[in-house]
């Protein structure tokens, strides 16, 4: 089989490649020199949901056997695909804007970022840290019987060792693994989440700090008019359909 763009490797999805133009991976050869050491690797694997380790060895391996004369067409072909931006037009005033890179219809779009002070951005890079190193708390002796689950309860027994915080036993809720309370409750993007079921509500956001979360029980039609109308406001919907 060839391999000529990003989608031919397996398990590699359409929805995986805005997320590596977010990392600056839009070739198969970036795709390559990003994977080459351990470090590039597990931060590709951390982004892209649905790759595993073993899915990374095989795509390093794939990856390595490219020629780099195939590696180089792939690269042309990608850059043929992307439409130039056209400055005749008056109306076109930043120049230096990545978010206003023009694409052909079904790629990647920029999405809205919101207007954080350096204190809060960097409370939010460090929320991120400290929610990777963040045990999965478990329901106590969930592998011991199925019926429990996994969701995590509070152990309440009088002889729990987890409750009492033994050597050995699973981490139990504590307050010491909390993010940093400046941006508690905010989306991972750093907008604060707003559940909206109208454009009326719509109307009441702020574009630059806010994004809208469409209710579940807003139907098809409605769904359509709140999203058209936040592409008016320039507010970013975090829930879109498709």
């Amino acid at each position: 089989m060839s391999y000529n763009t990003l989608t031919d490797l397996p398990s590699l999805k359409e929805e995986h490649l805005p997320v590596l133009a977010e990392m600056g991976i839009e070739s198969l050869s970036e795709l390559r020199d990003a994977v080459a050491d351990e470090a590039g690797a597990k931060e590709v694997i951390d982004a892209l949901k649905g790759v595993g380790p073993k899915t990374m060895e095989r795509w390093q391996g794939i990856l390595a056997d490219l020629d780099d004369e195939d590696l180089e067409d792939e690269v042309e072909a990608v850059e043929e695909s992307k439409v130039e931006i056209v400055e005749d037009d008056d109306d076109y005033e930043d120049e230096d804007d990545d978010d206003d890179l023009i694409y052909e219809e079904g790629e990647y779009l920029a999405r809205a970022k919101p207007e954080l002070d350096p204190a809060d951005a960097a409370m939010l890079k460090k929320r991120k840290e400290i929610s990777k190193r963040r045990p999965a708390f478990k329901r106590q002796e969930w592998h011991r019987y199925a019926r429990l689950g996994e969701m995590w309860r509070r152990p309440k027994g009088i002889h729990s060792k987890t409750r009492e915080g033994w050597h050995r036993r699973p981490p139990a809720v504590n307050i010491g693994f909390r993010g940093p309370k400046g941006v508690r409750g905010l989306h991972p993007s750093g907008f604060e989440d707003v559940l909206v079921h109208n454009v009326a509500e719509l109307e009441a956001l702020d574009p630059k700090t806010q994004a809208a979360r469409v209710g579940g029980s807003v139907g098809t039609k409605k769904r359509i008019d709140i999203e058209d109308r936040a592409d008016e406001l320039g507010i970013r919907v975090l829930n879109r359909m498709g």
